[in-house]
């Protein structure tokens, strides 16, 4: 999983509303349906807001980004064909002249440059706003060219546009919750809350796209009725394994498991108030932590401890001594709270979800730990829907989340650890970590590999002082398929939840 470098790549080469009238309550298998088990309704599905995986595989599905990450997690073309810098820092992105919207328009440079400026928009609520900020200005030499002049050097500007939140969108929509995409499928119906249906957009303008013509999302939030609609034969595949499930698929010959160690459970703070605005608060709680429990409990043992900032084990930026630097010391956390003032501990509260029960169970853990240091924290169980309004709102002062960067590249965990960035429900709120957030920037302005590699090694050693986040566990994360669909693979590592863009590419047999 090598970081991205300054070596240019060089690489040759329906709208969201439901159609009139139509309503299916039907989930019988059809020829060339896809039926799959999906955890939770997307909270909402405008283009550029984060609001989880679900909305986000299907905003994949729907619409397409500049670039995009292949099986093994490369960075690959999507609708640019090819993209490179130059001596003065800005990236020029050539577009497929085939790419067509689904009511027909084709994409020109000039939605690329509209949707940038409405990402970028002071009043903009996008994943991406700070990121599409840094662009100093956009030039469209003709109809298929865009230039990104930045206001400083951006060695990973290529990975933003990868982003399933920075999708293209034309420049002709007025109604985000209808915005027009260029992706292979379009909804074609729903029920709130229970099914989402994709068709194959009609005359699709790449070639053998999608190899599924319809696909059939049923929503099981219970992740144990998720499973046994699998094995039922209610549905094809599902993501999210249960982890205390995924033993069985693997010795049920009907099925396969695909599955990868990337994504991970942390903490987050609201800054804006005390006890939390204090790092040595902070440090307490990263120090207060077994994390060997959540492993055991919430994941079944599949899963690994995260004492540090998530940087991968293998790739370049990783340090084993870092990566223990949150180590569990309940004696080192009692001390912390009494230096910061606290020596009786306080009371709190922790938000969560029920929605996904590794949440709720990594919370509780968390919870009793924390509990024997002082920290009393009073648990919050929402819905997803309202965890993620929550957590945008700041309306917390702990909460559990899981979460993974946007790729592995380090830079990734920009949109985890940067703290100045607008809020979202997966980095903490309002939160003064200003020695880290400087080394993040430091580290996508540099193109030099080995540079790169300490200054991330750095930012690790501020955030371990600074605590923007405190990681809590890697996590294996699986999905399940009837052996009669083919084509599809788990992302590597971080990109796991990115995974749902591949479903383009499944086939099922009868």
């Amino acid at each position: 999983m090598p970081m991205l470098t300054r070596r240019a790549a060089m690489i040759g080469a329906t709208a969201f509303g439901v159609l009139p009238g139509l309503r299916l309550a039907e989930a019988q298998p059809r020829p060339g349906m896809l039926r799959y088990g999906l955890s939770v309704w997307p909270p909402n599905l405008q283009p550029w807001p984060s609001t989880g995986q679900a909305a986000g595989m299907i905003k994949m599905l729907v619409h397409r980004r500049l670039t995009t990450f292949d099986a093994k997690g490369e960075l690959s073309p999507q609708l640019a064909r090819e993209w490179s810098s130059d001596d003065e820092g800005a990236w020029t992105f050539r577009l497929d002249p085939r790419a067509t919207f689904h009511n027909g328009e084709k994409l020109t440079a000039a939605d690329v440059k509209w949707t940038i400026e409405q990402v970028a928009g002071e009043r903009s609520t996008a994943y991406y706003r700070a990121q599409m900020q840094q662009i100093e200005r956009i030039e469209t030499p003709d109809a298929h060219t865009v230039r990104l002049v930045m206001k400083a050097p951006i060695a990973t500007v290529p990975l933003w546009f990868a982003n399933y939140n920075m999708p293209i969108v034309w420049r002709g929509t007025r109604d985000m919750n209808n915005a027009m995409g260029c992706g292979p499928y379009r909804i074609s119906g729903q029920e709130r809350g229970s099914w989402i249906e994709l068709q194959a957009a009609p005359n699709h303008w790449d070639p053998g796209l999608p190899r599924t013509r319809t696909i059939r999302m049923t929503v099981y939030a219970d992740e144990n009725l998720r499973l046994a609609a699998l094995q039922s034969g209610d549905v094809d595949m599902i993501e999210y394994v249960p982890w205390s499930g995924m033993a069985a698929v693997e010795a049920d010959q009907r099925f396969s498991l695909k599955s990868t160690m990337g994504p991970f459970m942390d903490i987050l703070f609201n800054g804006t108030k005390p006890p939390f605005d204090n790092p040595l608060v902070r440090r307490a709680v990263a120090h207060a932590v077994k994390r060997d429990d959540i492993v055991r409990v919430a994941f079944s043992g599949r899963g690994k401890v995260l004492e540090g900032m998530p940087i991968v084990e293998g790739t370049p930026a990783w340090d084993a001594e870092l990566a223990r630097g949150h180590r569990y010391d309940p004696e080192r956390a009692r001390a912390l709270l009494r230096e910061a003032g606290h020596p009786d501990g306080f009371d709190t509260t922790i938000l969560s979800t029920g929605t996904f029960n590794m949440h709720k169970d990594t919370a509780e853990v968390a919870q009793q730990h924390l509990a024997a240091v002082g920290i009393r924290a009073e648990m919050r169980v929402v819905d997803w829907s309202t965890r993620v309004s929550m957590g945008v709102r700041g309306q917390y002062d702990l909460a559990v989340h899981g979460v993974s960067a946007d790729s592995n590249d380090p830079d990734g965990l920009t949109v985890v650890l940067d703290t100045s960035l607008s809020p979202a429900h997966g980095r903490s709120f309002r939160l003064s970590t200003p020695r880290t957030v400087e080394l993040l920037r430091k580290g996508r302005e540099e193109y030099d590999p080995a540079k790169r590699v300490q200054i991330y090694k750095d930012m690790q050693r501020a955030a371990l002082e600074e605590v923007p986040i405190v990681g809590l566990a890697w996590r294996e994360q699986g999905y399940a398929l009837d052996r009669r669909v083919t084509g599809f693979e788990i992302m590597p590592g971080q990109l796991s939840l990115s995974s749902g863009a591949l479903l383009e590419f499944v086939d099922i047999t009868a």
